[in-house]
């Protein structure tokens, strides 16, 4: 049975909510700099319902850059890179926003009326009674919100940080809130990147500072493809070796120390194949 399943689903073709090609929609200088794959429409969705809002998130993407230090440097309880982020478009109006909702139920009952045939009396009664259901939704968050657009920024957090992002997305999706979500995090292209700076820092346990385990593009397009996203369009983007302000000089400054070897197999993302 299972290899007639097997055998099936290879014949099968498969079902995205993947859109074609962005280049009429999108700056080709912003595709040339990241990696943007549009779910449900996204991009479309953006270009015609926020304009204003989408050029004011490109043109701050254009203008973000990252260092080689604030990536070597530990993160804490918030990254320079997401302060940086901050920094770039909290003063023009994109500020953390989170949405709570109560549920008020109505039960309506509707009856016949034993009356009915007096003089005066209708044929069914009407009943009703009110319920609520507290904290359907709770808290859900998202960095930035503005207008009708949410923007939210996974630099380097366990994967498992998308399940609430796009969880949080849809939330305010369903509630009317958005039309569309944007999700800034890493691209499988920084992997070599990250082997290079491993070679030249002393740090401990580095292959794992910048794992297959943690937010890059690959585990949120893995969510994506599986609609973890309900109905909410999703543009994804990957931050890519173009982004890096100060690669070059900073492996000037920096000698190799040691061999990759000495990190184990710190591997191209894509190529992982753990359990999702």
């Amino acid at each position: 049975m299972t290899d007639e399943y097997d055998s099936l689903l290879d014949k099968t073709p498969l079902l995205s909510a993947k859109d074609d090609d962005l280049g009429d929609i999108l700056p080709q200088a912003f595709l040339d700099r990241f990696n943007v794959l549009s779910y449900r429409n996204a991009a479309r969705i953006l270009s015609s319902a926020a304009s204003s809002d989408l050029s004011e998130l490109i043109n701050s993407l254009m203008a973000f850059s990252i260092s080689t230090p604030e990536m070597v440097k530990g993160g804490g309880n918030k990254s320079e890179i997401a302060k940086n982020m901050d920094s770039l478009l909290n003063p023009k109006g994109w500020y953390e926003t989170r949405i709570r909702a109560d549920m008020l139920i109505e039960k309506i009952v509707t009856r016949p009326n034993p009356d009915h045939g007096k003089r005066g009396q209708k044929k069914t009664i009407v009943s009703s009674e009110r319920f609520k259901i507290l904290k359907v939704i709770d808290g859900h968050k998202i960095d930035f919100v503005k207008n009708r657009v949410a923007f939210d920024l996974e630099w380097n957090s366990k994967d498992q940080t998308f399940d609430r992002d796009l969880y949080a997305m849809r939330a305010f999706y369903e509630a009317g809130i958005i039309d569309a979500g944007v999700l800034l995090t890493r691209d499988a292209s920084l992997a070599p990147m990250f082997r290079e700076i491993g070679d030249r820092v002393n740090i401990k346990d580095f292959k794992s500072k910048y794992g297959a385990s943690t937010t890059w593009m690959g585990k949120l397009t893995y969510r994506l493809d599986a609609a973890r996203n309900g109905g909410c369009p999703i543009l994804a983007i990957g931050i890519t070796p173009t982004v890096v302000s100060d690669f070059e000089s900073w492996k000037n400054d920096h000698p190799i120390i040691r061999n990759a070897g000495d990190l184990g197999n710190l591997s191209e993302p894509i190529e992982d194949d753990e359990e999702l």
